[in-house]
């Protein structure tokens, strides 16, 4: 009988407060929604720097007849420095696998990647550099490739595409710090307009709240209706969030990753995972909110 009557005190306090508990609804949702974004762009910078972390290599561009460098002075390298270089790469603890590209090779490549494009048409195999690809067992260790090889004679450029990677990373942690701090942002606004519905619903409901308490009710009987309309209006943006976030991924996944197929997308546990954390924190933030604001304005 008591689940009954709170319940339908949930009910009334809902429909005299009707437009207010929309608002609250779809506050909440849009707040866990952007907060949701914040945390699979998260997920998709651990998925990329896993991915590509594990494809980095160290390229050591030979001597072409274009090479500038200073190690080039002698012009084309020939095949005895070739040779040299690749035996002392394989014998260096720290490097996996090396692997030769020839001109031919590099050429193909080249124009496999611009494909369409009128830079391709105007390079030719003799244009572009062989190289020595190198895996390393610790991408960290660019170091001692870069120690023992740039400067030698036949080696233009050693080039560590880690560089490259890390610059890339480091615009994607900013815009996903500023997707989570938006979120977070939002989250609190939906906190204060929880705060602001209560104390409303708890002023208009001040007759019945003082009848209660001449009864006999408990604190708690009475605050119990105001919480669960908080949790209420947080579960159904909760709801709402997690809906958006499985469009997200259903979108990248149908018209995102078939164009971008070099790379890897965040995984339908990240969703999972990101919606519990929605619903903590929903849960959370409502709960807080709504309890503060009956200790100040619902004087029982």
């Amino acid at each position: 009988m008591r689940a009954k009557f709170v319940m339908s005190e949930v009910g009334i306090g809902l429909r005299r407060n009707l437009t207010m508990t929309f608002a609250v609804m779809i506050t909440v949702a849009i707040s866990l929604s952007l907060l949701g974004i914040g945390l699979l762009a998260n997920s998709q910078v651990r998925v990329m720097k896993d991915y590509w972390y594990d494809k980095i290599e160290v390229s050591i561009f030979l001597c072409g007849s274009l090479s500038e460098g200073a190690s080039c002075g002698k012009g084309v390298i020939t095949q005895e420095q070739k040779i040299d270089i690749q035996k002392d790469l394989k014998t260096l603890p720290v490097v996996a696998e090396v692997y030769y590209e020839s001109q031919g090779e590099a050429f193909k490549r080249f124009q496999e990647r611009f494909k369409g494009s009128a830079i391709a048409q105007n390079v030719t195999a003799d244009q572009l550099p062989e190289s020595f690809r190198i895996k390393l067992k610790d991408p960290t260790k660019f170091a001692v490739i870069e120690s023992a090889f740039a400067g030698r004679p036949g080696v233009d450029i050693v080039q560590d595409q880690r560089a490259i990677l890390e610059k890339f990373f480091k615009l994607l942690a900013v815009l996903r710090n500023g997707a989570l701090v938006i979120g977070a942002a939002s989250v609190f606004t939906a906190s204060l307009l929880i705060s602001n519905t209560l104390r409303i619903a708890a002023f208009n409901r001040r007759r019945e709240t003082g009848v209660m308490k001449l009864v006999g009710a408990s604190s708690f009987s009475i605050q119990l209706p105001f919480l669960l309309e908080g949790i209420f209006a947080a579960l159904s943006g909760w709801a709402v969030s997690t809906g958006v976030l499985v469009g997200f991924k259903a979108v990248i996944d149908s018209k995102v990753a078939p164009l971008l197929t070099f790379t890897q997308f965040f995984t339908w546990k990240d969703v999972w995972v990101a919606s519990a954390w929605l619903l903590l924190t929903g849960l959370v933030v409502s709960s807080v909110a709504s309890f503060i604001t009956l200790r100040k304005y619902l004087k029982v």
